[in-house]
């Protein structure tokens, strides 16, 4: 696609449009929320793809920028697919000079394995190493914060005499 435009800005990204694609339109973002969606924004690395000015594609790294990024909420708005504005955000997301440093670049993907091979992306190499936590959507945190490791007095163990 000739005209596009690769940007890291979070104040280029149009927010009702990402929104409304990710509750309408991603199966991995259903329970998306505005407050939930602008915390995302606020604590990634966000790209955004434009065409003529308006918004086409987005994308977020969720990264330490040290040794690890995960690669998260990948679209482009259906007009546009087919035409290279998926790989564009993914290479400049590769490219930008301070992910350099990484070990290590995830992303989870149900129906666009073939399309993340093609930039590099594979299986794995010890999967059975990485474990995850998962909750429900519903469910905000399974610990509260501030939380305790302390154990109370009446978990403590008893000595014994």
């Amino acid at each position: 696609m000739t005209d596009l435009d690769i940007s890291f800005d979070p104040k280029r990204l149009d927010h009702a449009m990402i929104l409304q694609f990710l509750q309408e339109q991603a199966h991995w973002a259903a329970n998306m929320d505005g407050v939930r969606l602008e915390r995302a924004i606020r604590h990634s690395l966000v790209i955004g793809a434009y065409h003529h000015g308006r918004q086409v594609g987005f994308a977020r790294v969720i990264t330490d920028y040290a040794s690890f990024a995960y690669l998260s909420d990948v679209f482009v708005l259906p007009a546009q697919r087919g035409q290279g504005v998926g790989q564009a955000m993914i290479k400049a997301a590769i490219a930008h000079p301070d992910l350099q440093q990484l070990r290590r670049f995830l992303l989870v993907s149900r129906d666009a394995r073939g399309f993340y091979r093609q930039l590099g992306f594979g299986p794995l190499q010890q999967g059975e190493r990485y474990m995850e936590l998962r909750q429900p959507a519903t469910q905000a945190t399974l610990l509260r914060w501030p939380f305790s490791l302390r154990r109370s007095q009446a978990e403590r163990p008893r000595a014994s005499a």
